[in-house]
């Protein structure tokens, strides 16, 4: 396998098909929430360590510091013998257009296991909309994106709950907000209150 660049929106799923491909026992893996210029000092240890074969260094983060980046530069330019770098990011715009020009890019496109709510939209109340905002008040653009598509779905197809023009407007809205970077906790106290009367409507 050649040194290249991974971009896939689950990472650590990126890793293991990285890992499957692999027929070497040489490998170190670095995986991080951020990569921080530490953590670039330690690869460049790591890579000038003699090898007979071939290894692997494997780099999984979310987001790279931009000076983390420019340190290892030239060691991606230029890496010691039987040394091979593969970087697994969830975007190409999270790394330098100097390290894209270096090594070759692959998309892989990994389809997740679409999950059930942990929240019943039909029989939901407002404790249970705090709850659920709560616990996923912290999820990544994504991952937001992909809920609001899953509430929709659920709440039409599943809870036949009838949405009007402006409830299904509400949704559109949500998923603009989403791209915006717009907090996960506002949008969903949206979406899931438009549901609640929405069901209300049915009621009455």
């Amino acid at each position: 396998m050649e040194a290249k660049i991974v971009i896939a929106h689950d990472i650590q799923k990126a890793k293991e098909i990285v890992l499957s491909q692999i027929d070497s026992k040489l490998i170190k893996i670095y995986s991080k929430d951020e990569f921080k210029v530490d953590d670039a000092k330690e690869v460049i240890q790591e890579a000038y360590i003699a090898e007979s074969e071939t290894k692997y260094i494997i780099l999984v983060s979310s987001k790279y510091n931009t000076y983390a980046q420019n340190a290892l530069l030239k060691l991606l330019e230029e890496p010691p013998r039987n040394i091979v770098f593969i970087l697994i990011a969830k975007s190409k715009t999270s790394l330098l257009p100097t390290i894209r020009s270096r090594m070759q890019i692959q998309n892989y496109e990994i389809t997740k296991e679409k999950t059930p709510l942990e929240i019943d939209l039909k029989l939901m109340d407002l404790s249970d909309i705090f709850l659920f905002i709560k616990e996923h008040k912290n999820i990544s653009k994504i991952e937001l994106k992909e809920l609001i598509q899953t509430i929709l779905q659920e709440a039409i197809l599943k809870h036949k709950i009838k949405l009007n023009e402006n409830d299904m407007k509400t949704f559109e809205y949500a998923l603009e907000l989403a791209e915006l970077n717009s907090r996960a906790q506002n949008i969903l106290s949206l979406l899931l209150l438009t549901i609640f009367e929405a069901k209300n409507r049915k009621r009455s």
